[in-house]
């Protein structure tokens, strides 16, 4: 017990269970962290998520042109639809402004990304797309998150059972009723 109460009181950051082997006993010995570590910045909700992935995959890139071609890159490995061909539109956007102003659009130019912007307001608008309706955009796309999500649970938990139903020592049981599980019936 000493032993325990030594490496407990050395390592106060450790989080796990091990055991110590003395002679021929094994004494199980537990360590609790402390404090909570600091959160990891990818870890929350999925539009936190794809906001994270943006700003670490788009921090270094000069110009407009790079920097749309990552988002589409980024829409697409997360399973993100364009239904409405907005990024085609964006694109389209910016080849006007760059033939306007007759080179390259560098994120750091803030006359041309003014007109870009500007650009980009149009498209917005004949799309029917507001500043101010951006927080409900934004809620409806984490409910289509969380929807694929929880029906990638279902179908995980219903596999399970089924192998569980089919292992020889539970052959006896009856099969849980899935709507049973739901912990709202818990609450």
């Amino acid at each position: 017990m000493a032993l325990s109460a030594r490496i407990l009181s050395k390592s106060r950051q450790l989080c796990g269970s091990q055991s110590i082997l003395q002679k021929e006993n094994t004494i199980p010995v537990r360590f609790y962290a402390k404090e909570a570590a600091a959160p990891i910045a990818n870890k929350g909700d999925e539009s936190q998520r794809i906001q994270y992935t943006i700003q670490t995959r788009t921090q270094d890139i000069p110009d407009a042109r790079t920097y749309l071609l990552i988002l589409k890159d980024i829409r697409i490995k997360r399973g993100l639809t364009d239904d409405l061909c907005a990024e085609a539109m964006m694109m389209n956007a910016l080849d006007k402004v760059e033939k306007e102003i007759k080179k390259p659009l560098l994120r750091n130019d803030k006359k041309s990304m003014a007109l870009l912007t500007a650009e980009f307001d149009k498209i917005n608008k004949k799309l029917g797309i507001r500043k101010e309706g951006l927080p409900k955009y934004e809620e409806q796309l984490e409910l289509k998150i969380s929807k694929a999500q929880l029906e990638e649970l279902k179908k995980d938990a219903l596999e399970a059972m089924e192998t569980q139903k089919k292992r020889e020592e539970f052959k006896d049981e009856a099969m849980p009723d899935v709507k049973s599980l739901d912990i709202r019936n818990f609450l």
